[in-house]
């Protein structure tokens, strides 16, 4: 009988306890370099929007105080969220999957289309979201259940690289047909770095990259008049310096100008109206020539020190579960940081790719947050 009423106490402990991670110790140096790239680039994202938020709609903080409410939401889910055993996205990860394919199947069907493309699902007159976003998670908890179950595979070729990969293709095709190319290239990305460091052969990518990868990226381009126009416009951005060239010129006179230490916070030239919407995907000129050299490097550390920590968080995971998240989760971070800053100093073609924490995407800095 006692034994009995132990074991019913037990049970009632269990209940009354949200989650097994409740008292788990948090990575204070990941929480305070998360929000300290949060603050700068609210601060950031405040100087930036100032004329472009003034010209259209007369309120000069209009987009900043957006960026903040959604922000606020961001770290209160962060905080719940952080409080779930993440062995529980285990037992969903293969509705992951399917959830993914429905969202962006969602979007061609009902999406609305923004010059060109179909990447928003409009819930309301004010409240939408980009399913594209999502689904870049949702990607990571499916790779991290499917490598987990197939980890004795992962070495061959067929039943390790190509199965896997081929999971993958109906997200992609779904994604080029909205289209989204900038999104394909990151979950890409992302799910070829888990795979890796899951077991599978380095050198089963570099074969089929340059065998069929290569020559389907530039089918891609070739194909579409606006992705080759971009590309050309990459190799000689004055070439057509009032047109395609207009943006990246003026991005590189932004930093250029900004020199060692900047011209000031809040004393940008290029974000009147130069830079088509400074405060999104071009924010990080703006803080080149604000802040210069040295705050550009700055913010590169912390975005270093996230990455660090991640990979450091993944391998002291206690299980391979938890290890692929983590290593998921920081390669999305890591790969749209790359891509972005890649493109506003012209290092590669340009492409609508947020700088995490700092674009203004409303709803996408809570996925970063989160």
């Amino acid at each position: 009988m006692k034994g009995m009423i132990l074991k019913l106490a037990k049970t009632s402990n269990k209940k009354k306890k949200f989650s097994s991670f409740l008292d788990n110790p948090i990575d204070y140096t990941l929480l305070i370099t998360v929000l300290l790239l949060l603050t700068v680039g609210l601060v950031m994202v405040l100087s930036a929007s100032s004329p472009t938020s003034l010209s259209e709609s007369g309120n000069s903080y209009a987009f900043f105080s957006k960026q903040l409410i959604f922000a606020i939401l961001g770290i209160i889910a962060m905080l719940f969220i952080s409080k779930i055993d993440y062995r529980f996205y285990q037992k969903f990860y293969k509705h992951a999957w399917w959830i993914a394919l429905i969202l962006l199947a969602l979007v061609l069907i009902a999406g609305e289309t923004v010059n060109g493309a179909k990447r928003w699902i409009h819930v309301t007159e004010t409240l939408s979201f980009q399913p594209s976003e999502v689904v870049k998670i949702l990607m990571i908890i499916f790779y991290a259940g499917i490598l987990v179950k197939n980890r004795d595979e992962l070495g061959l070729y067929t039943k390790g690289f190509i199965k896997n990969m081929c999971l993958l293709a109906p997200i992609i095709g779904l994604l080029l047909l909205e289209p989204h190319f900038s999104t394909s290239i990151v979950i890409i990305g992302i799910c070829a770095t888990m795979m890796i460091m899951a077991g599978c052969k380095f050198w089963h990518f570099l074969a089929t990259g340059a065998v069929a990868g290569i020559p389907a990226m530039i089918l891609l381009i070739v194909k579409e008049p606006y992705r080759l126009q971009r590309v050309i416009t990459f190799l000689d951005p004055w070439k057509d310096a009032t047109g395609d060239g207009w943006q990246v010129i003026q991005s590189l006179y932004a930093i250029g100008s900004g020199g060692l230490f900047g011209v000031g916070l809040g004393e940008s030239k290029q974000k009147f109206l130069y830079i088509p919407e400074p405060h999104n995907d071009f924010i990080f000129s703006i803080l080149g020539e604000e802040l210069g050299f040295i705050g550009c490097a700055v913010v590169l550390i912390l975005f270093a020190i996230f990455i660090w920590r991640g990979v450091l968080i993944a391998m002291k995971a206690p299980d391979m579960f938890g290890s692929l998240i983590a290593i998921g989760i920081t390669a999305l971070v890591a790969i749209q940081v790359i891509i972005n800053v890649a493109v506003v100093t012209s290092s590669m073609p340009a492409t609508g790719m947020p700088l995490p924490f700092f674009s203004y995407r409303r709803n996408s800095i809570i996925y970063f947050i989160v």
